[in-house]
């Protein structure tokens, strides 16, 4: 007798219907697909929704001098964002940059006015001091294992108290600095709409980081790296030199910033700038770039700032009081935290 063998057909009729049901999707989900596709897609439409919203309330909020004012305060908190968007990429988080940006600040302005230096060797002290502060919060994150919420948070009053000490809390103004150091400040027309050197400089550096984040080796393994460290490991990437080279290439940014930031406002204050550490932060997170790791643009980054620029200025030209314009920064920040969550919910 022979035996037979057979096999059992596959439900084809069965299988067809599940993956249509694994298929179907919903506006909805079809949304959040998107949006987990393109970080920048929802501060884009936030900031045209925003624009077109102010300009419909006070017709001033369109003026060129108003456009021209955003984009020259959002010059310093943009390059910061960047440098803060890099740690987030990682999942972790900077503190510390303001602080760091204000004391690079002060030694490219001490180190010419006070020591009569050059203008190019002091941009370069600063650069050193930049990269010092980078280093020391790399540091202790990846040889000491310590969080990065508390190192920077340590590594702030850290700064902060070198700057005073370092500058003995005194302001130097910007006559007392050569030319070069102040240059970020002076305007380019461009038709009716006038920026800055520093805007110019800040469009650059976003330029190049986007080339490096999208295009090489390096910022995919950052981009690996804040997705999953253990991952990432087994995949044969140093975690620890990648965070290090982070906080590193944020510290040179930081120094850029501290540039900018003399040529803003025509002087080196140890005071100012208190408020950008969580500036810069807001503008990542609205920006899009998820504070898990992992996921986000610096184009979003960008617009994250230009939000901010836009709603501050807009609600001021509406005549509402500056707490209402913090009371909206923070919903913006909920909110965007908030789509964030449901956006890494996403089906892979």
């Amino acid at each position: 007798m022979s035996q037979q063998t057979s096999e059992t057909p596959p439900a084809t009729g069965q299988l067809d219907l599940a993956g249509e049901f694994l298929d179907r999707q919903t506006p909805l989900s079809r949304v959040r697909n998107v949006l987990h596709r393109y970080p920048a897609a929802s501060p884009a439409i936030v900031l045209i929704i925003a624009i077109i919203a102010f300009g419909a309330i006070n017709e001033r909020f369109l003026y060129p001098n108003n456009l021209s004012l955003i984009l020259q305060q959002v010059a310093v908190v943009g390059t910061l964002a960047l440098a803060q968007t890099l740690v987030i990429l990682t999942a972790g988080i900077d503190l510390s940059v303001g602080a760091a940006m204000i004391l690079a600040s002060m030694v490219i302005a001490q180190v010419s006015a006070n020591n009569g230096v050059p203008a190019v060797p002091a941009l370069i002290a600063g650069l050193f001091a930049g990269l010092a502060a980078g280093a020391l919060n790399g540091f202790l994150v990846t040889r000491l294992r310590l969080p990065p919420f508390i190192v920077t948070l340590g590594t702030l009053n850290i700064f902060v108290a070198l700057t005073l000490l370092y500058s003995k809390g005194a302001t130097i103004r910007g006559s007392e600095l050569p030319e070069l150091l102040t240059v970020t400040g002076l305007p380019i027309s461009i038709g009716d709409v006038r920026i800055t050197v520093g805007v110019v400089v800040m469009l650059a550096l976003y330029v190049v980081l986007a080339y490096i984040l999208g295009k090489t080796a390096w910022g995919r393994h950052v981009y690996a790296v804040g997705d999953d460290k253990e991952a990432a490991r087994l995949a044969g990437i140093s975690v620890n030199r990648v965070l290090m080279s982070v906080y590193l290439v944020g510290g040179v940014i930081l120094a850029i910033g501290a540039w900018v930031q003399i040529g803003r406002t025509n002087a080196a204050s140890p005071n100012a700038g208190v408020d950008l550490n969580l500036d810069s932060i807001t503008a990542v997170v609205i920006g899009g770039t998820s504070l898990f790791g992992g996921r986000g643009v610096v184009w979003g980054t960008l617009l994250g700032a230009l939000i901010v620029g836009v709603f501050r200025s807009g609600l001021s030209l509406a005549g509402l009081d500056v707490l209402y314009q913090t009371l909206a920064v923070g919903v913006l920040i909920i909110v965007a935290v908030s789509v964030d969550q449901w956006i890494r919910k996403v089906r892979s």
